[in-house]
């Protein structure tokens, strides 16, 4: 019967590979990424107008002295400076 069943919904297969229903780890807000990391802000982009894309911005581990306890306006601010950026997309998930 399951492959019935997944030939007649096949989004019901995509739900149970990918699994981006489940937000792991629970109970945990993904909006305040310096309660899981250090040295991390949550910004958000506007690419497009209606389209807002959410990020997260980590300092690298030399700068995490310097990093400590600064508002979000320094982290922008350390994106404009000579240290190169990573990009890391994580997918169709729905979480950061």
């Amino acid at each position: 019967s399951v492959p019935f069943l997944v030939r007649l919904f096949p989004v019901v297969l995509t739900k149970f590979v990918f699994l981006n229903f489940l937000a792991f780890p629970f109970f945990v807000d993904l909006r305040q990424p310096a309660l899981l990391l250090n040295n991390t802000v949550s910004l958000y982009l506007t690419t497009e107008p209606g389209v807002t894309v959410g990020i997260w911005h980590t300092v690298p581990g030399s700068r995490g002295a310097e990093a400590g306890g600064k508002e979000q306006s320094w982290y922008e601010e350390a994106l404009a400076d000579a240290h190169p950026v990573i990009i890391y997309l994580h997918g169709n998930g729905g979480t950061r």
